[in-house]
């Protein structure tokens, strides 16, 4: 089943549950239904997890903590799928985001010269905010619904395989 693939790469639950971070939610943090893997609480979970990589703050994994919580999504795989926004994929997504964004709204595309300053990124953020924060909304929306009905459908692929392949040993046997 697929509950073996996930349980693989799954981080630890002590781990988790003595996050510093992850101590605002006190004992909610400890429900079962959290830490079950089925093919609905896994759905949910890529449904927070893929939406919150989408957000543009730091505490990501916070974020998606509450949305399991509040969605019963497994809180593991929730959290863990926010680490797909990482230093090294943070710039090419949020300029994905970003391009959408002033596609969604009509805006020009601003030209574009780096420098690392706090003055440059303040100017820079006055000007883009609105087509970076639409972009990353669509893409959250976007990401979140093909990881929900993906894993649906992988997890329903995967069973309907498996009885198959049961019900076709089954018939070698009884011949």
């Amino acid at each position: 089943m697929p509950r073996q693939l996930f349980k693989r790469y799954l981080p630890n639950p002590k781990e988790i549950k003595n996050n510093k971070y992850l101590k605002i939610f006190g004992t909610l943090i400890h429900d079962p239904d959290l830490w079950h893997l089925n093919r609905n609480s896994v759905a949910k979970a890529f449904a927070v997890g893929l939406f919150c990589a989408w957000i543009p703050t730091p505490f990501q994994m916070v974020i998606a903590a509450g949305g399991a919580i509040m969605f019963s999504a497994n809180l593991p795989i929730s959290v863990a799928l926010v680490w797909i926004t990482n230093p090294l994929t943070m710039p090419p997504m949020f300029y994905v985001a970003y391009k959408l964004g002033a596609v969604i709204l009509g805006v020009g595309e601003l030209p574009f010269h780096m420098e690392l300053s706090f003055e440059w990124l303040l100017h820079e953020m006055l000007q883009i905010w609105k087509p970076f924060l639409v972009g990353c909304l669509a893409m959250g929306v976007t990401f979140s619904l093909a990881g929900y009905f993906g894993i649906q459908m992988f997890w329903r692929w995967h069973v309907l395989r498996r009885w198959k392949c049961r019900k076709d040993a089954r018939a070698k046997l009884s011949k």
